[in-house]
């Protein structure tokens, strides 16, 4: 498998001659995705509970989180370095067709979200792996709700998530949302 520069896959699926020679196991996200990311989780010093009651710090970091232990601006920004190389990696090995820059760095922000698990059981997957480009937008808007006091509900923070990353999946602008 190779990884596509995104100006290589124009209108889903159209046969290109060239290909990048960089191996798709050496694909990181691209700055446009850890922005994405930096915008929606915010960055928080202090530990605290999200909205499904995990603790959390910095940008969504929840491996490490030790309550009522600060970070510098620093740590956080090494924790979600450090972070992003396991959800690619985790896009790497359940994604195994040819994606452009804007579908990888897409693709590792909403696994950032919803974690390597819902991205291998998810209907997302399955359409990639059938090379269904276009319907993989659709498919990242479905992932809007959360578990909150026990009911899945939709949150709006999610809603806007979903269409930044199903906007930069097409690389389209996203940054107004």
């Amino acid at each position: 498998m190779f990884f596509k520069k995104k100006d290589q896959i124009k209108n889903h699926g159209v046969t290109v001659e060239e290909k990048n020679q960089k191996s798709f196991s050496c694909v990181t996200i691209t700055s446009e995705g850890i922005e994405l990311i930096k915008k929606f989780e915010g960055c928080k010093l202090d530990p605290y509970r999200c909205s499904a009651n995990v603790l959390t710090q910095g940008y969504g970091h929840t491996k490490t989180v030790v309550e009522g232990q600060s970070w510098s601006q620093d740590h956080a920004e090494e924790m979600l370095m450090l972070d992003l190389q396991e959800f690619e990696q985790a896009v790497r090995e359940l994604i195994t067709v040819d994606l452009n820059e804007d579908q990888f760095s897409s693709l590792v922000a909403f696994t950032f979200n919803v974690g390597r698990g819902n991205l291998a059981t998810s209907t997302l997957r399955k359409v990639l792996l059938a090379e269904k480009y276009d319907e993989a937008p659709d498919q990242i808007r479905r992932w809007n709700k959360a578990t909150v006091n026990g009911e899945k509900v939709v949150l709006d923070g999610l809603v806007r998530r979903r269409n930044a990353e199903a906007l930069l999946f097409q690389s389209k602008p996203w940054d107004h949302i």
